[in-house]
């Protein structure tokens, strides 16, 4: 969904100062594999990256818009790249330059988005008791960062008051899509701030086209799967929605910050169950959820090559690779 920059000084200002704000962390979700773009990075790059390492709209790659997305409010040091085994290469090149440079942590395995959030909070509690965590993926478009990120900083305002939540950002959706998320408003939560927050009534992710199709009517929003939370928050959900998962993680403790950290950490992973995070936790206790609606901000999930193509289009780029990109069943998928 690509829209028009509005009112971006407002936005901004609106903002909590991030300068006071000690204990908030980012965690930047880089561990995908990107299996649905690959035809599309082997054509720009010739190998089979993921597509949170490549050049696909503007000048830099979509983890390091990301990481300067999120650098506006959150200071480097504080920040998480997840990682998955194999990447290590992609994360050096992309992080070089960075000066300090963000945390990596490195999952040794594919164990669904679960694993990668409730690992990224389970690590971060164990160095601030009091962290607030901002979670981002690293594969979407953004097009206006400075009102996105004002939103997010609304959100962290609004966990100052009321620390029990997990707050989404909704987007407008511009057709019913069945590969998203989608969130239904209940009412709106008082002394939200700047930014109005709602109750959620419902989360149901990836739905069928029938029920997409009804949910865009009645006003639903999209997931970005961009939320913020405390770390103790999230790790109490881990416990009610994923006790196998729970009982793996918090057996880290002793060992995370300690020379055996990497090795705890493939022991958690071996036998630890796979789980999608929406599907087993968000689903599962939407009177945990809040949602805040985003507004004045163009966002896409670059989940497949026809949203990368459909989003160039839209926003007049026209790089070299796109002239000599061949149709193709992978190109029509959505």
């Amino acid at each position: 969904m690509i829209g028009t920059m509005q009112e971006l000084s407002t936005a901004v200002s609106s903002a909590p100062d991030s300068s006071d704000r000690g204990h908030v962390w980012a965690v930047v979700l880089a561990g995908g594999q990107g299996i649905r773009l690959r035809e599309l990075t082997r054509h720009v790059y010739g190998d089979d990256r993921p597509k949170q390492y490549a050049v696909l709209t503007g000048s830099k790659s979509l983890l390091r818009q990301t990481l300067d997305r999120v650098s506006r409010l959150v200071p480097r040091q504080r920040i998480v790249v997840v990682t998955m085994a194999g990447h290590s290469a992609y994360v050096t090149a992309e992080l070089k330059h960075e000066a300090p440079a963000p945390h990596v942590l490195e999952q040794p395995r594919d164990r669904g988005t679960a694993a990668a959030v409730l690992l990224a909070a389970h690590w971060i509690l164990a160095r601030d008791q009091a962290a607030v965590m901002v979670v981002l993926p690293s594969d979407h478009f953004v097009g206006e960062d400075e009102p996105f990120m004002g939103h997010v900083g609304d959100v962290l305002g609004f966990l100052d008051r009321q620390g029990d939540r997990i707050v989404l950002l909704g987007a407008e959706p511009s057709e019913p899509e069945t590969d998203y998320g989608w969130i239904e408003l209940g009412e709106p939560l008082p002394g939200s701030g700047p930014s109005q927050l709602y109750r959620v009534r419902h989360f149901r992710e990836k739905p069928s086209q029938a029920m997409a199709e009804e949910l865009y009517r009645a006003g639903a929003l999209w997931n970005t799967f961009v939320f913020a939370s405390r770390a103790t928050v999230l790790v109490e959900a881990g416990s009610d929605c994923l006790p196998a998962l729970h009982e793996r993680l918090v057996r880290l403790s002793k060992f995370l910050g300690t020379e055996h950290e990497r090795w705890a950490i493939r022991q958690a992973y071996e036998l630890s169950p796979r789980a999608n995070f929406s599907q087993a936790v968000l689903e599962r206790c939407p009177r945990k959820l809040a949602v805040v609606r985003l507004s004045a901000v163009s966002w896409r999930d670059l989940g497949t090559p026809r949203r990368v193509v459909k989003t160039l289009g839209e926003l007049g780029m026209q790089p070299a690779w796109l002239s000599t990109l061949q149709p193709s069943p992978v190109l029509a998928a959505r």
